[in-house]
């Protein structure tokens, strides 16, 4: 049992779960309101021996260092690696500190969200940002059935992604690390990025955060007159060549602004982003909430 458990910040779990975590600790402290600094986050923490806090604020070793009871730091918000964490990960673990995040809990209202753009996108339906109104894609509505649609980063959500647009008739193809068993025994084709970027007419980036696989010379290979999806949490692109290529006969949809990374392009009628995270449903609050409080559970029991 912690002696004490401190929330620095709001986490979006279901009040059950903030009822079940009293009875992980003597002391459970949980602030409703945003840390302003630092400083504030130091304070807030003081001799707990277990913290939890979400995306929004850091646990820099500049924290951790004044921070000496932590023992358990559970990240109510997904850690796909150290590298795209806003906790000094490497640094905890060399404190002997635990770190655990979850993964996978909002991947399928994102799902839902590529669907719904895409049809929007390819039947005309709805408003452009600028307010205009859109027109069919290709003159005409059409369907999802036969669409060629390539997948960047095929880990759990684009997976998902890509099993709905096959059951709607797309063809799939995908570009990671290495080619995938089970994808190919569903038919879909691994290809070179730069290959999959020219041979595919919708391109849906679902990376880790932080990961930029889409330079100058990947939008030369993507072209002109394509839909563009990124469903990370920052930017699949540098900015100067993506900022040519949204410019183009194209379109590119994002769901958040820090997929986006420009707020000054939110009116340009080729971008469509609606500054709201789609994984950020009842369901999903429900299985965050499931998650951070078995890491917990997982965590006594190696005690």
């Amino acid at each position: 049992m912690f002696k004490k458990l401190v929330g620095i910040e709001p986490l979006e779990l279901i009040s059950s779960a903030n009822k079940k975590l009293e009875s992980f600790t003597e002391t459970l402290i949980l602030h409703e309101d945003q840390p302003s600094s630092a400083a504030e986050i130091v304070k807030r923490i003081g001799d707990a021996d277990g913290v939890l806090l979400s995306h929004r604020s850091n646990l820099g070793r500049d924290i951790l260092e004044q921070c000496p009871n932590i023992k358990y730091i559970g990240m109510c918000c997904s850690l796909y690696s150290p590298e795209s964490a806003n906790v000094d990960i490497l640094y905890a673990n060399s404190k002997g500190i635990i770190v655990k995040g979850v993964r996978d809990y909002g991947d399928e209202g994102v799902v839902e969200y590529v669907i719904s753009e895409l049809v929007r996108c390819l039947h005309g339906i709805g408003h452009k940002s600028d307010g205009s109104i859109r027109k069919p894609w290709s003159t005409i509505p059409r369907e999802i059935t036969g669409l060629k649609v390539g997948i960047v980063g095929l880990g759990k959500s684009g997976g998902m992604i890509a099993d709905a647009l096959r059951f709607l008739g797309a063809e799939i193809s995908y570009f990671a690390r290495s080619e995938k068993e089970a994808a190919t025994a569903k038919g879909y084709r691994f290809l070179p990025l730069k290959q999959l970027l020219s041979e595919n007419e919708v391109i849906i980036c679902c990376l880790n955060k932080n990961t930029i696989l889409l330079h100058e010379e990947e939008f030369e290979h993507l072209g002109n007159r394509k839909i563009l999806f990124n469903t990370g949490l920052s930017p699949a692109w540098d900015a100067a060549p993506f900022e040519k290529w949204y410019k183009g006969d194209n379109a590119v949809y994002c769901d958040t602004l820090g997929a986006l990374g420009n707020a000054s392009i939110l009116k340009h009628p080729n971008v469509n982003c609606l500054q709201v995270s789609t994984g950020r449903t009842q369901q999903a609050f429900v299985r965050l909430s499931e998650k951070v409080l078995a890491n917990i559970t997982n965590y006594f029991k190696k005690q």
